[in-house]
């Protein structure tokens, strides 16, 4: 069974700052590791592989210090890594990135299974996994935290508003998983070693080795853009009531109709 699992390299989000000026994150000292619901997606392709045997390749877009994640990848049990790193990928949103990461697919080629984190912490759109799936023509279950495997078929049970859904899909398709689906293992020391060392099976790839142009990826192949990031600035405008108990109730009255405030019957 051949697995591809993406994932993102993302600041860690309990370290996260924005410039006051430019209201863009300030990621200069901050903590970067691979987007949590990501690792619980690698780690059940690394338990449908303990169980079934296969191959999983773990595919990323990134910056080249995005390698560092790769070769975590590669210590807790992935057997490929592939890191998509180009100055034409920068600033993508998910049109770009979901048509990037989907070239990079067909250049691995067969496949039976994809899955990814529902979202990611960093931009929390849970648009990749789907498009990706889109992009690809193949059928995807999204908020899994039950999953199966059989004999060409994928079981799951999906969270839905209110309660849960259990649903099959043939093979190739892609899940999204949630946190609640595992418990990730640990990276192995030798795995890291290996991984250091250039012994691991991992590759950077380009634009041109996936056959894209600039055009299409990156910021000039977005669809959107994000004009800016702040934070909103809280403003209280607090008005003290004076008198007895029922001037002040008919002071208050007025003011909520004249913010049109209904008031209850």
């Amino acid at each position: 069974m051949n697995i591809i699992v993406l994932v993102k390299q993302v600041p860690n989000t309990t370290e996260i700052r924005i410039d006051p000026k430019t209201g863009n994150l300030l990621r200069e000292g901050v903590e970067s590791i691979m987007n949590p619901e990501d690792r619980h997606a690698l780690e059940a392709a690394l338990a449908i592989k303990d169980q079934h045997g296969g191959h999983v390749t773990v595919l990323s877009m990134g910056p080249p210090m995005a390698m560092e994640m790769i070769c975590e990848a590669m210590a807790m049990g992935a057997d490929r890594g592939i890191l998509l790193t180009d100055k034409v990928f920068a600033g993508a949103d998910t049109w770009a990135t979901s048509t990037t990461l989907g070239k990079a697919v067909e250049r691995i080629g067969a496949f039976d299974l994809i899955l990814a984190g529902r979202q990611a912490v960093d931009g929390d759109t849970a648009q990749i996994g789907p498009q990706v799936a889109e992009y690809l023509g193949i059928p995807q279950l999204t908020y899994v935290r039950k999953l199966d495997v059989q004999e060409g078929k994928v079981i799951a049970e999906r969270v839905l508003e209110g309660g849960c859904e259990h649903i099959e899909a043939p093979m190739p398709v892609l899940v999204t998983v949630l946190s609640s689906l595992n418990k990730p293992r640990y990276p192995i020391v030798a795995g890291l070693l290996d991984a250091a060392a250039g012994r691991a099976d991992m590759e950077t790839w380009n634009a041109a080795d996936i056959g894209v142009l600039a055009p299409d990826v990156g910021l000039a192949g977005s669809l959107t853009q994000v004009v800016r990031t702040f934070t909103p600035k809280e403003a209280r405008d607090t008005k003290f009531l004076e008198g007895s108990p029922g001037s002040v109730a008919a002071q208050l009255v007025e003011l909520l109709r004249q913010k049109e405030i209904r008031l209850g019957e």
